[in-house]
């Protein structure tokens, strides 16, 4: 299966009719899967969280809301010594992703290292709030950073202006259209970076040509008719994928139940971080079922990072694997502001690696980087 094709759905798959909205399972309820090792060299973790906390750090439930009222929900995690006012950083992602996975992850290491840190729920998602489930808006979404930014802030023992922000795979763009308009966010890193705007319009290094971008605005808009018909949101690929006569094919799911013994380089390694006890979590859209269906439409109408130039004199640090599918997605951010974007290329990488290898995520440089621009 050629690689584009494969990143359509990640799973790829043929047509398949659409699927009425239904509520997520209760956790560890599918296929008796709950949440264990954390991937290489990990200890096995407990709450339904991937990973291990720290001894010396503190993790605490919190709720707030974005300038939208809705609620999101987030671990804060806090150096058990702390003594005086410290950085903080507001972590989130992957794209479907949930704050007891990757980012939760990244905010236990940082706060190790002496950051206030906050990973969240994205709204619609995990345990935050929204009504409708596990709808995606790059405008809302990039809304919840700078609401976090605003909890942070009131925090007594957070200096607010020394916030920055960590983001993984596709809350990336978010993050760092976020810090473009909220100059509160004081520096920006990102890990595995994907556009989702672009991809989502434009396929995989841009393959889609101008009829297919027809097709899927033409398939987004039939769906439209199909939810307001049956009163319900479909759940379908947020990627669309085509088939070999050249028509859209989604799936109602991000990634199969079982991994076939075809599939592609690209959805194993996505299929073994998400569906596999290294990172399966039963919030997760990416371990569990698909993106409401028209969730697309949005990320056609509001490209994310057109004002990435409105960062400087900020800086930002995108890290991406030597061998990621994804990497070029960092390289055109750093190629279009060079002055205020820096790129860390990661030897052995691929692109889930830096969800969760502590091995290979460059922890040190992107502390030197937040203490360099945090100061």
């Amino acid at each position: 299966m050629e690689r584009r094709k494969a990143l359509g759905l990640i799973a790829g798959g043929g047509a398949v009719a659409a699927a009425s909205f239904t509520a997520l399972p209760a956790f560890g309820e599918e296929a008796s899967r709950a949440a264990g090792t954390a991937g290489q060299g990990k200890v096995t973790a407990t709450g339904g969280y991937t990973f291990a906390l720290d001894k010396n750090v503190r993790r605490t439930s919190v709720r707030f809301k974005n300038r939208y009222g809705i609620e999101v929900t987030a671990d804060l995690y806090v150096p058990k010594n702390a003594r005086r006012k410290l950085p903080a950083l507001v972590v989130s992602g992957p794209f479907g992703a949930v704050k007891e996975q990757s980012s939760g992850l990244y905010a236990n290491e940082f706060a190790r290292r002496g950051y206030v840190t906050l990973a969240f729920d994205p709204s619609f998602t995990g345990e935050s709030g929204g009504t409708v489930r596990d709808v995606a808006s790059p405008d809302i979404y990039t809304e919840d950073y700078s609401a976090a930014v605003d909890f942070l802030g009131l925090q007594k023992i957070v200096d607010r202006e020394r916030i920055g922000a960590q983001a993984i795979c596709g809350l990336s763009g978010m993050a760092l259209t976020a810090a473009a308009a909220d100059s509160r966010i004081k520096a920006v890193a990102t890990a595995s970076m994907y556009d989702m705007s672009r991809s989502m319009s434009r396929g995989h290094e841009d393959f889609y040509t101008r009829e297919q971008r027809q097709k899927v605005v033409d398939h987004l808009s039939r769906q439209r008719w199909i939810d307001a018909e049956r009163g319900t949101y479909a759940r379908l690929s947020h990627e669309v994928p085509f088939d070999e006569n050249g028509n859209v094919a989604p799936s109602n799911r991000v990634l199969p139940k079982t991994l076939p013994a075809d599939a592609d380089p690209i959805t194993k390694i996505f299929f073994d971080y998400n569906r596999t006890e290294r990172g399966y979590h039963p919030r997760s859209i990416n371990s569990t079922t698909a993106w409401t269906g028209t969730t697309t439409m949005s990320f056609f109408a509001f490209p994310l990072m057109t004002n990435i130039d409105m960062l400087a004199p900020r800086k930002a640090l995108l890290v991406a694997g030597a061998d990621a599918h994804s990497r070029y997605y960092s390289e055109d951010i750093q190629t279009k502001a060079p002055g205020s974007v820096d790129l860390l290329i990661v030897p052995g990488a691929d692109h889930i690696d830096l969800y969760d290898r502590k091995d290979l995520i460059p922890f040190d440089k992107l502390d030197e980087f937040f203490t360099k621009n945090l100061a």
